[in-house]
């Protein structure tokens, strides 16, 4: 049995896990340039299964291959079919990317939602762009189980069809692992002896300088001052760095006062 997209919504809390990404289904598209250009969008994103229906000048197109930019994967792997129902025949969940009908009585649903409905569908999910000129017709959205919309500026509602892609693949690949950076990633934080020795060199600097005043203000503005060094994180190597920066503050204005022997 097909399960609807409100079920397949209410399932959004689940844990994120990996998934096979949606289907990318280009209705009627016209130019070999805007395939190629989707293409790229969706390996940006981690999406390879294109598929295209009734394309406007055949398969393959040899304007596709320059504008995918070598999303080249995609477009070998792109399938043809003569209907949107052939397209999305082994779909349970299939999205329309189009603006709200009137005339239809479907779920409308924002990108965030239609990303967890996917990540969540235990089976195959499709994602329809109409043809660039005139966009889904209401045959093709009447296919799908939600209707998916992009906020979007009222005065300028113009989306190209790569742009729509992307967008929607972007969203969709936040509820995965790709190449987003964790903190084993990242440079470690640096251990907290090396922190408080920055710390410890800047206030006595600060001290020398007459700047705890009033005196009886000064634990609250040493407080202030570890407060603000101890809370952004420092790695072990921006450590080093302020502290260079710090020594060519004071050291010249030390060393000037350094009688000479």
């Amino acid at each position: 049995m097909t399960p609807s997209p409100e079920a397949a919504l209410s399932e959004a809390e689940a844990p994120s896990r990996s998934v096979r990404g949606p289907i990318i289904v280009l209705v009627r598209p016209q130019l070999g340039q805007n395939i190629g250009k989707a293409a790229r969008a969706m390996l940006n994103f981690g999406l390879t299964e294109l598929r295209l229906v009734a394309p406007r000048d055949g398969w393959p197109n040899p304007d596709s291959g320059p504008a995918a930019s070598g999303a080249d994967i995609v477009l070998e792997k792109a399938a043809v079919f003569d209907t949107v129902a052939e397209a999305v025949a082994d779909c349970s969940t299939v999205f329309a990317s189009t603006v709200r009908r009137r005339e239809l009585v479907t779920p409308v649903v924002g990108p965030e939602e239609m990303a967890k409905a996917i990540t969540t569908s235990p089976g195959r999910s499709a994602i329809l762009f109409g043809p660039e000129r005139s966009g889904l017709e209401t045959e093709d959205v009447a296919l799908a189980h939600a209707i998916v919309t992009v906020p979007i500026n009222p005065q300028f509602g113009s989306l190209n069809l790569a742009q729509a892609v992307i967008l929607l693949a972007y969203e969709w690949s936040r509820q995965q692992t790709l190449a987003q950076p964790t903190f084993r990633d990242m440079e470690p934080q640096a251990p907290h002896g090396e922190l408080d020795g920055m710390i410890v060199q800047l206030e006595g600097w600060l001290d020398e300088a007459g700047y705890f005043n009033p005196p009886e203000r000064k634990q609250a503005t040493r407080n202030t001052i570890r407060t603000i060094f101890t809370k952004t994180g420092w790695s072990s190597r921006e450590v080093k760095a302020v502290r260079g920066m710090l020594r060519a503050l004071v050291q010249p204005r030390v060393r000037s006062n350094t009688p000479s022997s």
